[in-house]
């Protein structure tokens, strides 16, 4: 059971509704979105239904949904969210780019990989400060140095960040630097990690996990949602098949059924899925005519030298083409490029 509280409702009667439900034995879970809270309930169903919770002040709805994941559940929130980061909304109305290099590796690089993401349309700056590798000695990034380099690009170009976050005694410092955290494919169900990025007062990217279902994903959304989180946007990479033809195998179909389950936006990467350059532009045409409200995008100033993923970032040629098709296909579909920073609106 769902209780959707009124626009206007006050804290007061946010937390006058929390009480009521546990001096009944239930548990509330408070979770605060851009235009609305939502206060999920564990317990006794039928005794909640006594409590007279449809009549107290600040209640718009409530709610009894029948999917396991309840907060971000189309079934409680039957309209389609927007997630703003810092300014730049993804949703359904636009079609948001992010780019940048995958691993932070110099200020110059970073700067670099910037310029060419912003020219290309990218409201969003993307890069990796702390990198989960497959391999214990491929290169795992550069910690904090690496957020700080972030930061002062957001300075030089106004493109707020989005970067990944590993374990969850790093959230503080990551949210201090960073305008989203991104949860990574190996980690979607790192519970603790979930329930970290969940009280960490930013927006959270929260990649499939390679290996799992659609409603594995979203209850690893819901465990985001239940810690007070509602700013949430959902990123299909790719995943784990028996095709070795490309690195994972881009799951074009999760994008629409993904957002006939939840409200949550859904965005597609690929250069993770496809993993070679020459695939990422027509996958990103696909996901752009499948409905996906955003793509994720590797670029890199001098891919041969790459620390991280060289061979899928794109490089002048590609960022021109892919400039064209990020502007002119979404109006097709009754969408806009979302602006930012050096994007015009």
């Amino acid at each position: 059971m769902v209780i959707v509280m009124a626009p206007e409702a006050s804290a007061d009667e946010v937390e006058a509704i929390v009480s009521i439900v546990e001096s009944a034995g239930g548990e509330a879970f408070v979770s605060r979105g851009v235009s609305r809270t939502i206060i999920g309930l564990v317990g006794d169903i039928d005794r909640f239904q006594t409590l007279g919770l449809r009549g107290k002040p600040g209640v718009a709805e409530v709610l009894r949904v029948s999917v396991p994941f309840k907060l971000v559940s189309r079934e409680n929130h039957p309209t389609r969210s927007v997630v703003s980061v810092a300014g730049v909304p993804i949703g359904p109305d636009t079609l948001t780019l992010i780019a940048g290099p995958c691993a932070v590796e110099t200020p110059q690089q970073t700067l670099a990989a910037a310029r060419m993401a912003q020219q290309a349309g990218a409201s969003l700056l993307r890069g990796g400060a702390y990198k989960p590798r497959t391999s214990p000695y491929a290169f795992q990034g550069l910690g904090e140095d690496g957020l700080r380099i972030l930061a002062d690009v957001r300075e030089t170009t106004g493109m707020p960040i989005v970067t990944e976050v590993v374990d969850p005694n790093d959230v503080p410092v990551v949210a201090r630097y960073a305008d989203m955290l991104q949860v990574g494919t190996r980690n979607m169900q790192n519970f603790a990690l979930l329930q970290a990025v969940g009280g960490c007062g930013k927006p959270v990217m929260l990649k499939r996990g390679m290996n799992a279902t659609i409603e594995e994903w979203l209850m690893a959304a819901e465990y985001i949602a239940q810690r007070g989180n509602l700013d949430i946007v959902l990123c299909e990479r790719g995943i784990r098949t028996f095709e070795k033809a490309t690195r994972n195998t881009l799951d074009i179909s999760a994008v629409p059924v993904a957002q006939g389950l939840t409200h949550l936006p859904v965005i597609v990467d690929p250069s993770h899925s496809g993993g070679r350059r020459e695939l990422v532009l027509p996958l990103s045409r696909a996901a752009m005519a499948v409905g996906a409200d955003g793509l994720i995008i590797d670029v890199h100033p001098a891919p041969e030298q790459a620390l991280c993923d060289g061979p899928q970032a794109l490089v002048a040629d590609d960022l021109a083409e892919l400039g064209r098709a990020v502007r002119e296909f979404p109006p097709l579909v009754g969408r806009h490029l979302a602006a930012g920073a050096g994007v015009p609106a």
